[in-house]
């Protein structure tokens, strides 16, 4: 394992371009079972669960090329199904959350899935039904193994049916699109999810022959195809990356452009940082955040103390709520973080306490935070990461702590966050990676 050793309290400064969105990457790679024709992705940001995904679809047969830097072709012309019976297959399909959405391609084209109950962050229950029942609906047969913990589905063609979903799951929408588009007849799906990397999945299909209406919205109406071909598809900027430079700036004190954001597919995510004080000025598809003394926290309009939680898309993602709640810690205020979605998300604010940061963890949902407003320093400690976005709230809060931290386990941040400590030390972080 490896680990960050941090210098803390150096002024970041100059421009840092967000890689492709690693939520999007997932859901675009598993699409790509869906076709015999080449399908060619820009922007592909290079971390490990998304190099861990391609290494695992080229094992299934899908033929992998890479055309340049973040740029790559895929055709799976000819797929092993087998394989997906393998223990190999089995065991690396568990260690990564997002092969999940292989299960919808497969079942769509192939009439056979078979998956483990997957890994990745440890932040509590991250149930699958929703993906399940979609697909029992749409005429699926459905069998889970106790023994080894597998879920085994099979089919003939798939036959379109309405359907209501229990929660506006991203994946789970993404698998019931996935397996809908090859089915027979017309889908609808209602409290369907709606973020940026699912409408982009929407459109990548449609281009490859699929008819989805309604995207954007919670009503989808999926009109199914007897194939689909390929097509070309950009990855959007991650915009828990861009977030995660917010907060990095306002936690240091310092000056950062964040450049090609795609601004329009942030929502509420400026507005959100905004609430925490944070100067946030767009420029063109550019955010700039200038260096600020003091970023004062806002309240209601009753003057009631300020209340920041996640929700499904358009709400704010759950996946920013620990890099806010780090620069809550040097606010002028106070602020509740309200973790609705995920009971584990926010259990790495023990480290930040230790670290001296002003934080009464109320309950495994919520914590209120009463902002230091620079009056003091975070102390260095060691750590080490539970999660992509828990090590990623710990790096921000090494930055703007005073001395020397180590985070432990940072394969984790890797997951997310495309060589991480490089990029940050071009712009003046004083990060060294210690294996």
């Amino acid at each position: 394992m490896a680990c960050f050793v941090i210098e803390g309290g150096h002024k970041l400064s100059g421009e840092i371009y967000p890689q492709g969105a690693k939520n999007e990457a997932l859901q675009i790679l598993c699409a790509t079972l869906l076709t015999k024709e080449k399908v060619v992705v820009r922007n592909v940001p290079n971390i490990l669960d998304v190099n861990n995904l391609i290494g695992l679809i080229r094992d299934l047969g899908v033929v992998v090329e890479k055309l340049g830097e973040g740029e790559f072709s895929f055709r799976a012309e000819s797929i092993d199904v087998d394989f997906i019976k393998s223990p190999e297959f089995l065991k690396r399909n568990a260690a990564l959350r997002g092969s999940i959405m292989l299960v919808g391609p497969m079942l769509a084209r192939f009439g056979y899935a078979l998956t483990s109950k997957p890994g990745g962050d440890k932040i509590g229950r991250r149930k699958l039904d929703t993906h399940f029942d979609g697909m029992i609906k749409l005429g699926a047969e459905f069998h889970y193994n106790k023994e080894n913990s597998t879920f085994e589905l099979r089919s003939g063609r798939l036959k379109g049916v309405s359907m209501l979903l229990d929660e506006a799951s991203v994946t789970g929408t993404a698998n019931i699109v996935m397996s809908a588009v090859l089915a027979q007849g017309r889908t609808v799906i209602y409290n369907a999810a709606c973020e940026p990397y699912l409408q982009q999945l929407c459109r990548m299909l449609n281009r490859m022959g699929a008819k989805i209406s309604g995207i954007g919205s919670n009503l989808l109406t999926i009109d199914g195809v007897d194939s689909l071909c390929g097509t070309e598809h950009t990855i959007l900027p991650d915009m828990i990356e861009v977030g995660s430079f917010i907060g990095m700036a306002a936690m240091t004190q310092s000056s950062l452009t964040i450049k090609n954001v795609s601004y329009e597919n942030l929502g509420i995510i400026p507005d959100s940082f905004r609430r925490l004080g944070i100067t946030i000025e767009q420029r063109g598809d550019d955010i700039f955040v200038p260096a600020q003394k003091e970023y004062p926290i806002d309240t209601f309009l009753d003057g009631s103390v300020m209340t920041v939680s996640d929700a499904p898309w358009p709400g704010l993602t759950p996946d920013l709520l620990s890099v806010m709640l780090v620069v809550a810690t040097q606010s002028k205020g106070t602020v509740l973080i309200h973790q609705k979605m995920f009971e584990s998300r926010l259990f790495f604010v023990d480290k930040l306490i230790d670290m001296g940061a002003q934080i009464i963890l109320c309950d495994p949902h919520r914590a209120v935070v009463v902002g230091h407003n620079h009056s003091r320093s975070l102390k260095g400690k060691e750590m080490t990461s539970p999660d992509i976005r828990a090590g990623i709230a710990m790096l921000i809060a090494a930055l703007g702590a005073e001395g020397i931290s180590k985070i432990h386990n940072v394969e984790q941040i890797d997951r997310g966050y495309e060589n991480i400590e490089a990029r940050l030390n071009a712009l003046g972080a004083r990060i060294t990676r210690v294996d």
